[in-house]
């Protein structure tokens, strides 16, 4: 295939570098929220089975190292809008496990106030603006917040999280043109876990990369290996610094593979084995413990200590919001509609 124009592939092999910037700690911390999106996930799917969490349950078990690694180039005063795999990303931006548990459990003192329970949640104290199903509505919020930036003279970005299955939508391509021509401040990261619900890209688009859509647009597009956070992370903050500077946004595309269904209800029967067990054994987490490992930053037993703290956590904050109270009736009512 011919090279095109504002094109950047950055998904060969597993980045061994440090990224500029970076310090042990920071590493450390990435880690960590990669570890507590995985364990916390994975205690969900057992309080759904056991008929203990509200509503339906998505996990972003294999998405850790995008939702982590984006959100990690974020500054304080930045906007992010999430989508349901990216748990990790709102602990980088300082949610608590508690207050996700409060969420999960439908509870008064959760970010909705208990009127919504799973993934349909954001925290406007932290800029982490909440998200709805219909995924590509990000996109627009996301311009959106950028051109307040610009109107405001303010050196601030917004990153939005999509899927796959948004790149199908209008509002896709009329965020990308818009953002474009007004030279906004943000960045938009594609998820591309090759499956939207149960449609696989094949049926979606007759293309490989989604990345290469940046070009109709006059825009940066990057092609990453989703599941290297150290690569999420750098090509993230070269976009976000782009950004900042005024120079417009970036369309990052990063690869990655839905491991499990589209949510707990879904047995992703319709997924070749061969192509999930493929993606296994690129498990971004094991990975990036390897790594750590070989630099001499994390140890077995450090990372053991690490999961068995954050699994305390999650503990006490289960117990928590399974006592926490529930919204009254009329509570759960408002805010809902205009008065």
């Amino acid at each position: 295939m011919a090279e095109l124009p504002n094109i950047t592939r950055v998904d060969e092999a597993y980045t061994t570098e440090i990224p500029q910037g970076l310090s042990e700690a920071d590493l450390v911390l990435i880690h960590k929220y990669m570890k507590m999106q995985r364990l916390y996930e994975e205690r969900v799917i057992k309080l759904y089975r056991q008929g203990r969490a509200v509503g339906a349950v998505y996990t972003g078990i294999g998405h850790e190292a995008i939702a982590v690694g984006a959100a990690f180039t974020l500054e304080k005063e930045d906007v992010m809008c999430a989508m349901h795999r990216d748990l990790g990303s709102h602990f980088v931006r300082g949610m608590t496990l508690k207050r996700v548990a409060l969420q999960y459990y439908g509870r008064k003192e959760g970010p909705t106030q208990g009127r919504d329970g799973n993934m349909h949640f954001g925290d406007y104290q932290l800029k982490n603006y909440g998200m709805v199903s219909m995924l590509a509505d990000n996109m627009p919020v996301a311009a959106g917040a950028a051109l307040a930036f610009k109107i405001r003279k303010e050196q601030n970005v917004a990153l939005a999280y999509i899927g796959d299955g948004t790149a199908s939508r209008g509002d896709f391509h009329e965020a990308l043109n818009f953002a474009s021509v007004r030279n906004l401040g943000a960045v938009y990261i594609c998820e591309n876990n090759q499956f939207a619900y149960s449609t696989p890209l094949s049926e979606q688009m007759n293309i490989d990369d989604i990345g290469i859509r940046a070009v109709a647009y006059g825009i940066p597009g990057v092609i990453v290996d989703g599941n290297d956070v150290l690569a999420v992370y750098k090509v993230t903050q070269e976009a976000v610094d782009r950004a900042r500077k005024g120079e417009g946004p970036t369309l990052i595309e990063c690869k990655t593979m839905r491991v499990r269904g589209h949510s707990e209800h879904d047995d992703a029967s319709y997924v070749p084995k061969e192509l999930i067990e493929h993606w296994l054994k690129k498990d971004p987490i094991e990975q990036y413990e390897k790594l750590l490992i070989e630099k001499q930053i994390l140890s077995e037993q450090k990372i053991q200590e690490v999961e068995a703290s954050i699994n305390q956590e999650i503990d006490e904050a289960i117990d928590y919001a399974e006592k926490a109270p529930l919204p009254e009736g009329p509570e759960a009512l408002e805010g809902v509609f205009a008065d």
